[in-house]
């Protein structure tokens, strides 16, 4: 038989670890149809001239959940290598959404998104109220890449508990009706559940997102339902104080695989991480399926003191939240020595992120005065020392002095790349972190995948590019249950990435206006990507996406997630 489409004169990296092989791979209706040295021949054929075929990279950790409704391409992510993503993560969802609950959700996300209120509003489209229907959306209008979605935690509370979801707790009836919910949910297709209980998640104003004021009983319940279903996966973003004995008794009482994001180095306490993560080993000895979601790139982020949010998860900090918006107010604030005061005694505790012994890594990147210009590339600490003051308070009289529009950059953590490769190679652990769709005006990771091709791989030879490709194709299937994908063999679907391994990698951040209401937000383009294929249908070439009108993207609902 003539196949549809025939992919010849490729290295094939299967995504399964095996060594590298030249042959051709065959597409017919979206499946891949043979796979080997000679193939039949196809309707259409295409000259991979030698370069690298490999599946397409499944992301675990994204936040396309408001930008898939008008963007169904998930830029940048699909142009990066991106095949098949998760949304919902940390449960910073959309769905279940009353019409009158709109605006609020929304205004939750602008923290966490980096995304102005304005574009989100403009940008949103609200074709659904349940889960269920939001799902039935995708199908409906088309989307580019494969997705599979997460049922938000604090969405599921806003829902139920109204303004209370961010004041208290829920009580028993609440949680029956959550618990019903997510089943309907479940059954719909949901990957599982999702929620945070991380100090640098907060909504509008400066609350914490609702998934924080849940008690254990709460998500013990809710985790239950996952068990009873015999469906879904967990998935928590923990903060400080939730431990990792804490969830795997959670984890074992539901019944259910548990992804436990963000395990980063943190230069400010470099063990705790491996600490935990041998923690998620000894559970796994017991059993109980933990994993441990690492990312592969240093966490860098852009900031002014007008959206601070490096400084967010420390509590002396969430006074300048709600001023944001107000710079008169804000200025006053941070004149205030008690304010200041607070601040530094909170960056001495002990915590996810803190800046006590990092100053030097915080960075002018763009002043706002021209008698300023001169101090672009100079970072906070030599700065502070020259001027005879403590770090913070010269970036504060810093900020005012240059009309609190000064863009900084600070690396926050994973840049030792030695104790970042010990997390990679670990068993525990599966990679993903991109955070793409989120944090658009601090950061844009999307292109982890390519930057692991390119330093981890060709520059540092920590790994095989056959063993890079596994981590983040197969071994991503393999762990989120998502059936025939992630793998170049007959009857798996045609997720396919192109690319030259002598030059793959990402490119620089670059700001662009392309949200809706031309919002800025920071992006990235590929380096040495020649092609991308979903469901056997290509949707970028060399110059960048194919934007043919075609949406071959499917939403997942079928998982196999035996535990």
């Amino acid at each position: 038989m003539a196949h549809d489409l025939v992919l010849r004169n490729a290295r094939v990296c299967d995504g399964l670890g095996t060594p590298i092989f030249e042959g051709a791979v065959a597409i017919k209706n979206g499946l891949i149809s043979e796979v080997g040295p000679d193939v039949a021949t196809g309707t259409e054929e295409f000259d991979c001239q030698g370069l690298v075929l490999s599946p397409g990279i499944i992301d675990s950790h994204t936040h396309y959940d408001a930008q898939l409704t008008w963007d169904p391409y998930a830029t940048p992510s699909v142009s990066l290598g991106i095949t098949t993503m998760v949304i919902g993560n940390c449960g910073f969802t959309i769905a279940p959404c009353r019409p009158a609950d709109r605006e609020m959700i929304l205004k939750n996300l602008t923290q966490v998104e980096g995304m102005s209120l304005d574009a989100l509003e403009a940008g949103t489209k609200w074709q659904f109220e349940s889960f269920p229907e939001y799902l039935d959306m995708f199908e409906k209008n088309g989307i580019v890449p494969n997705i599979a979605a997460y049922f938000g935690h604090s969405s599921l509370r806003f829902h139920v508990m109204g303004d209370a979801a961010t004041e208290r707790a829920a009580n028993n009836e609440e949680i029956a009706e959550m618990k019903a919910l997510l089943r309907e949910a479940l059954h719909a297709g949901a990957l599982g559940f999702a929620t945070s209980t991380n100090e640098a998640h907060n909504g509008w104003g400066g609350v914490p997102i609702a998934s924080r004021f849940a008690d254990e009983h709460e998500v013990r319940e809710l985790a239950k339902t996952l068990g009873e279903e015999r469906k879904g996966l967990f998935m928590l973003t923990k903060g400080e104080h939730t431990t990792v004995p804490f969830l795997e008794s959670v984890a074992a009482e539901g019944r259910h695989r548990m992804i436990i994001a963000a395990m980063i180095w943190d230069p400010s306490h470099p063990q705790r991480v491996f600490d935990e993560v041998k923690e998620i080993t000894d559970a796994r000895e017991r059993g109980v399926q933990l994993y441990a979601q690492v990312g592969c790139q240093g966490i860098t982020q852009e900031f002014t003191l007008r959206s601070a949010y490096p400084f967010e998860p420390r509590e002396a900090w969430k006074r300048a939240i709600p001023l944001y918006n107000d710079k008169a107010a804000i200025a006053e604030l941070f004149s205030d020595p008690q304010f200041r005061a607070d601040v530094k005694a909170d960056f001495k505790k002990r915590a996810i992120t803190s800046f006590e012994k990092q100053w030097d890594k915080v960075t002018i990147i763009e002043v706002a005065k021209p008698e300023h210009t001169h101090l672009r590339g100079c970072n906070v600490a030599e700065l502070a020392e020259k001027d005879g003051k403590e770090p913070l308070d010269w970036i504060l009289d810093f900020g005012v002095a240059d009309d609190l529009d000064t863009q900084f950059s600070v690396q926050i953590s994973n840049f030792d790349e030695d104790e970042v490769k010990k997390l990679l190679t670990h068993p525990s652990s599966t990679i993903a972190l991109s955070d793409a769709g989120a944090h658009l005006s601090l950061l844009c990771d999307a292109g982890f995948a390519l930057h692991l091709f390119g330093r981890f791989v060709r520059e540092r030879n920590d790994f095989t590019l056959e063993e890079a490709v596994r981590l983040l194709t197969s071994a991503q299937a393999e762990v989120f249950g998502i059936p025939n994908r992630g793998r170049i063999e007959p009857g798996c679907h045609a997720d396919l990435l192109l690319f030259n391994p002598e030059t793959v990698n990402q490119g620089p951040l670059e700001r662009v206006n392309d949200l809706p209401t031309g919002a800025e937000r920071l992006d990235r383009k590929p380096i040495g990507v020649h092609g991308i294929w979903i469901n056997g249908v290509q949707v970028a070439d060399n110059h960048g996406i194919v934007d043919n009108g075609e949406r071959p993207g499917k939403v997942l609902r079928d998982f196999s997630l035996a535990v």
